[in-house]
């Protein structure tokens, strides 16, 4: 019990030390411990919830080396550079290693000189690097994105499978950590047996992002709505996910001919392009990158402020593992899925046509593709929609954080219009599904129809005067509210339950909330701007990515509490006593020359500029003077003027 205390104390003494943090999260709590008592763990922690720490902790305090199997190369490069900074000694092997730089890497292992190794699942499959890592002393393997070895999972890789095989290989017990952001109750027990976990002790600290702001939009013009968005979001990271390549290079090019600083990327691209766009966009060279969903998994970058979804994901694991990727540093972050109808059935294609897909997991694949669908067309909470998704219910129909609960202002009584739709679907013998079901309200029929005689329904042509998005967009509110239920399958028709058959006899309405527009404000401050371009030319000078030195929230938390000293910087969160060493003295100088009077300055030049020399007034005091020179020479004439 002793040494059990004494290695949480150390535990502890280390995260304050080297990470800067004075204490562990609820979840990391947890998790350690578990580790710390060398029993198998699955720990399941939204993404930027620190699931790295969970294992790069008790590596340090554990004889003997640590493996991380990982996915994706990009992830092990960006964990090494951070473990480098803070002084602890890591490699990766991969395939990108040149033969030099794979033989150093070998030779600091044999050395005693690595507490942490890195490698890709692949790797486990080659006989010489097993038999080499037979004659390590192996404390523990952690096995990140563990969800990867799940068929139930959204992002199965057949290389996960040879991680129990790479253990027996090695010919003696290995303690077993396994890390994901994304798993259902059914991919967690997958995961423990198809890992062969022995007793394994199992946490979920929870699914939620309380820093990510999530919306919805639908009908709306989809490149111009990006283009202005990207417009209110001057200098912000982010990423924008399409589902085709035709889709990510025609977005690309529209948003590159209007000299955004963007980059794009998917399996279509050589390995080089790929390569040098997802680095330019680590290091903050460009700002937005379009891509498939082949692009993010691993990427650590901490500074996305916002994903945008131009189609909808297959299904909600996907969503969330990609929205997740905002926000990672806990600094307000926005997700945006755009819904079009159309999209919808791209999803269900590529479902259909994937060969290697067993006609029950496709059917499981169609549900969840509703399920995306269900959530688009949400009228409540979208917080409590996905972590009630993810077994999760700690929040209760308000979040007060996202599109839905932001934007409530007023609400309509629309029972009439639902008492039509539901009795229509009554008369049709419940047999019919939305596109049928819409044709008949609207009064469309076709030699199908006819042969079902659904003209002759009394319901035929009773909502012509509705528009039939508007229609569409209600039955799935009515289906997403629980007013009506859809069957599954590849033509699923609705059903009538016990709540229709209420608003049917007048024993329930039906409303509906109006929303109004919803903006995320982001973070702007003077001073942070300045720390920021310090952050930038020491990465660059480094050849790492920003985020890497400091993260925008410890920017955020300098400029907020300006610190004087040593002993001040040393309490902002994310600081540590190695980090201080490397860049400390560079921050407070910019931090001390930084005084009051130019923040005032800043912001009444803001001020100015904002609310009183806007193009179009003054356009009409050139016109009004009668001066010919530019808005922006006015502009400037004004603001000295001001100040002088």
């Amino acid at each position: 019990m002793l040494v059990k205390k004494l290695m949480k104390n150390e535990a502890r003494r280390l995260l304050k030390e080297i990470y800067g943090y004075d204490d562990f999260r609820d979840g990391q709590k947890v998790i350690v411990s578990s580790v710390l008592q060398r029993r198998d763990t699955l720990g399941v922690m939204s993404t930027g919830g620190g699931k790295s720490i969970c294992y790069q902790i008790p590596a340090l305090l554990f004889k003997g080396i640590t493996i991380v199997i990982s996915p994706l190369i990009s992830l092990m490069k960006d964990q090494v550079d951070t473990l480098k900074l803070l002084g602890i000694k890591s490699v990766y092997i991969n395939s990108t290693l040149s033969r030099e730089e794979y033989s150093d890497a070998m030779g600091r292992i044999r050395s005693g000189n690595v507490k942490i190794i890195y490698i890709a699942p692949e790797r486990l499959a080659n006989e010489k690097f097993v038999t080499f890592i037979k004659k390590l002393n192996i404390a523990m393997i952690a096995v990140d994105e563990a969800h990867c070895i799940s068929q139930w999972g959204h992002d199965f890789r057949k290389s996960y499978l040879e991680i129990p095989n790479f253990v027996k290989k090695i010919g003696k017990p290995i303690q077993m950590l396994a890390l994901t952001a994304t798993a259902t109750a059914e991919v967690r027990q997958d995961i423990e047996e198809k890992l062969e976990m022995k007793n394994p002790f199992s946490y979920v600290a929870g699914f939620d992002r309380e820093n990510i702001f999530f919306k919805v939009v639908k009908n709306v013009v989809a490149e111009a709505y990006i283009v202005d968005y990207l417009k209110k979001a001057p200098k912000k990271s982010g990423i924008i996910y399409a589902s085709t390549r035709k889709e990510v290079d025609s977005l690309y090019a529209y948003l590159e001919l209007r000299e955004f600083s963007v980059g794009k990327y998917h399996a279509g691209l050589t390995e080089k392009e790929r390569k040098d766009f997802q680095e330019k966009f680590i290091k903050d060279e460009i700002k937005i990158m379009v891509a498939t969903n082949a692009f993010g998994m691993g990427i650590d970058k901490s500074n996305v402020r916002f994903v945008l979804h131009r189609n909808i994901p297959k299904d909600m694991e996907s969503y969330y593992q990609e929205a997740g990727r905002a926000g990672r540093d806990g600094a307000p972050a926005e997700a945006v899925l755009m819904y079009f109808e159309e999209d919808v059935g791209t999803q269900e294609y590529l479902i259909e046509m994937n060969e290697e897909t067993e006609n029950q997991l496709k059917k499981e694949k169609m549900e969840k593709l509703d399920k995306m669908v269900e959530y688009a067309y949400l009228e409540s909470c979208y917080r409590e929609y996905i972590l009630k998704y993810f077994g999760d219910k700690r929040i209760k129909n308000y979040c007060g954080k996202c599109g839905n609960c932001k934007s409530f202002k007023n609400v309509e009584d629309l029972t009439v219009e639902a008492q039509k739709i539901l009795s229509c679907i009554g008369r049709a013998k419940e047999s019919i599904g939305i596109s049928t079901l819409t044709n008949i309200l609207v009064g469309k029929s076709d030699t199908k129809m006819d042969k079902k005689e659904y003209h002759k329904l009394s319901t035929f042509g009773i909502m012509q005067e509705r528009d039939r998005n508007w229609i569409e967009e209600f039955i799935n509110f009515l289906i997403s509210d629980g007013y009506l239920e859809q069957s599954a399958g590849s033509f699923p028709v609705l059903r009538l339950n016990e709540r229709a058959r209420k608003v049917l006899k007048n024993e329930t309405a039906v409303f509906r909330r109006v929303d109004e527009k919803v903006t995320f404000d982001y973070y702007e401050d003077p001073l942070f701007e300045n720390l920021n371009q310090l952050r930038n030319r020491i990465a660059e000078k480094e050849k790492v990515a920003p985020y890497i030195v400091f993260s925008d929230l410890t920017l955020m938390e300098m400029a907020e509490k300006k610190p004087k000293n040593r002993w001040d910087m040393l309490k902002i969160r994310g600081i540590g006593n190695q980090k201080f060493k490397n860049y400390g003295e560079e921050f407070l100088k910019v931090i001390n020359s930084f005084s009051d009077e130019d923040m005032e300055i800043i912001r009444l030049e803001s001020i100015v500029e904002d609310k009183y020399l806007e193009e179009s007034k003054l356009e009409d005091l050139k016109n009004k003077l009668q001066i010919n020179i530019s808005s922006e020479k006015l502009r400037e004439i004004l603001i000295k003027s001001l100040f002088s």
